[in-house]
């Protein structure tokens, strides 16, 4: 397998200014499925942090009194007692918009406060384009003394309320306001990598270019500007210690670092045209799908996303979709709500019409019949290339927010039949194959050690099993749910019906707020991310 088949080269990622290496080989990456997985291992790598050592971090929202275990710590304690301990601790998180709106304005400013009193240094950063928001979720730890125990971790996860969830999908019992069909507690569905070995310094660089970013913090927002003034608020990050040797090989796996930067109403210096390269690698692995496109994904509500997946579906007539997607948006109300629905209604439509017969879009319920909240951004095409990150499958992740994601291919055959799904002869690899079917083994009440894999490695009876699956559960709820519950947590996801005068209002509202355009007129007009 030629990587460059499937990973972007450093002229296909279209920023020539930055000095991420275009992907690195030698990792070794492990998916942590839930929240709860994903703290618990946070909480021990930072645990282990010393004097010299460092943990940078970047987030879109961070609570700090979320626990990242049952009994503690929480996120500002454990960040702050490896300050204390003499680790370097720097963080950029968003500013956000007002808590008023359901945003985290204070909740980012108040654990930026907590681990600055305990010598570390948190910046709020507002340097988006307008009406975006930072949207990465990044941990890198390193040891300069010991390079081999660098880690770093990446995705969809953020250090915040309703996160903490496991396979139960009970929800986090610290949680966040949501639609009221979750419930109190929303049950979370969502990934993040653990990854170690060379990637772990791409990631500490990505760090690195937007905290030494010459432009001002606060940018865009004058009144944040008085505000910052009169409370004395840090807007001058302190120089970073040298970064340290790349770490060693370690594992089989090459990692490209894809990332979303706007061109902006003010120039990045490491990216003064912006970064499309999350559109640009998704675009180019799903143009070699051939079999099988396996999707979970907050979202899936752009129409040139949907084109994008439509176009595979009409060239390739074996290729089959199966999306796994939200209930409901994560909103209620007159007004917030149908922008939400119409975005998807129109990307599965979209897809739809080339053959409907091979799309299949699920959502998820737990085992007493509340919808979980899916809030995973992971993709695998063909059993070959997997990604997972922040971004979401909408024009708005794709060009207008900052956002990171690792795309994975693996060294290592599957030799699990069929072992070249694709007949491309890439073969089947083994990370992209155990991601897809550790999730649908969740999703389907299927054992985790994976020995009632049945139907789930042949992208043909694969997607048989799953619209039995849900077409079973779907009529035992019609019946009243009378009898045992049949296996599996995935129902049909019916697509949202709105009037026309809704749609009048809706469309262009979801098209301007909900997923704006972060790109120049120049590239909008040429069609190009």
């Amino acid at each position: 397998m030629d990587t460059t088949d499937w990973f972007l080269t450093s002229a296909e990622r279209g920023n020539p200014h930055t000095d991420i290496a275009a992907w690195c080989e030698g990792n070794l990456i492990e998916p942590l499925v839930h929240g709860a997985a994903y703290f618990d291992a946070l909480a021990a790598e930072i645990a282990a942090c010393g004097p010299g050592d460092h943990v940078f971090f970047t987030d879109w929202r961070g609570d700090p009194d979320e626990n990242l275990r049952e009994s503690g710590p929480t996120v500002a304690e454990s960040l702050c007692a490896a300050a204390e301990r003499g680790a370097i601790v720097k963080g950029l998180m968003w500013r956000s918009h007002l808590d008023k709106l359901q945003y985290s304005e204070e909740e980012n400013r108040h654990l930026g406060e907590d681990v600055e009193r305990a010598g570390g240094e948190v910046l709020l950063d507002q340097r988006v384009r307008f009406g975006g928001s930072h949207h990465q979720k990044l941990v890198v730890i390193r040891h300069p003394a010991a390079p081999e125990r660098d880690v770093a971790f990446a995705g969809g996860i953020d250090l915040c309320h309703s996160r903490r969830d496991d396979e139960r999908h009970l929800g986090d019992p610290q949680a966040v306001r949501m639609s009221p069909r979750y419930g109190d507690h929303p049950p979370w569905h969502d990934i993040q990598l653990r990854l170690r070995g060379p990637i772990v310094d791409a990631l500490d660089a990505t760090f690195r270019e937007r905290w030494s970013d010459p432009a001002p913090l606060d940018v865009l927002s004058p009144v944040a500007w008085v505000r910052d003034k009169f409370s004395g608020a840090d807007m001058h990050p302190d120089p970073l210690p040298d970064r340290p040797s790349v770490p060693p090989v370690c594992g089989p796996h090459a990692v490209q670092p894809l990332r979303t930067y706007p061109d902006a109403h003010f120039a990045y210096s490491f990216a003064p045209n912006g970064e499309r390269s999350i559109a640009r690698g998704y675009t180019k692995a799903v143009k070699r799908a051939k079999r099988l496109i396996y999707l979970e994904d907050q979202y899936l509500w752009s129409r040139q996303v949907a084109h994008m997946f439509a176009e595979a579906l009409r060239d390739n007539p074996q290729l089959h979709l199966v999306a796994v997607v939200p209930r409901f948006p994560d909103v209620d109300g007159r007004f917030a709500l149908p922008p939400n629905q119409i975005g998807r209604h129109k990307a599965v439509e979209a897809c739809r019409r080339v053959s409907a017969d091979r799309v299949h879009v699920f959502d998820v319920e737990n085992h007493v019949g509340t919808p979980v909240y899916v809030h995973a951004k992971a993709c695998v095409v063909d059993d070959v290339w997997a990604c997972v990150g922040s971004d979401n499958f909408n024009r708005r992740s794709w060009s207008h927010d900052s956002e990171l994601s690792c795309a994975v291919l693996d060294d290592t055959r599957d030799e699990r039949s069929p072992r070249d799904p694709s007949g491309r002869g890439d073969g089947a690899r083994v990370f992209a194959r155990d991601l897809r079917l550790r999730l649908l083994r969740e999703h389907l009440d299927r054992a985790a050690d994976g020995s009632d894999d049945d139907g789930l490695v042949d992208p043909d009876t694969v997607v048989q099993v799953l619209d039995e699956t849900a077409r079973a559960l779907d009529e035992w709820h019609a019946g009243g749910r009378v009898g045992p519950r049949p296996p599996g947590r995935l129902r049909v996801h019916q697509p949202e019906r709105l009037g026309v005068l809704t749609r009048l209002w809706a469309g262009p509202a979801y098209r301007m707020i909900y997923d704006p355009d972060g790109r120049s007129y120049r590239d909008r007009i040429k069609g190009v991310w």
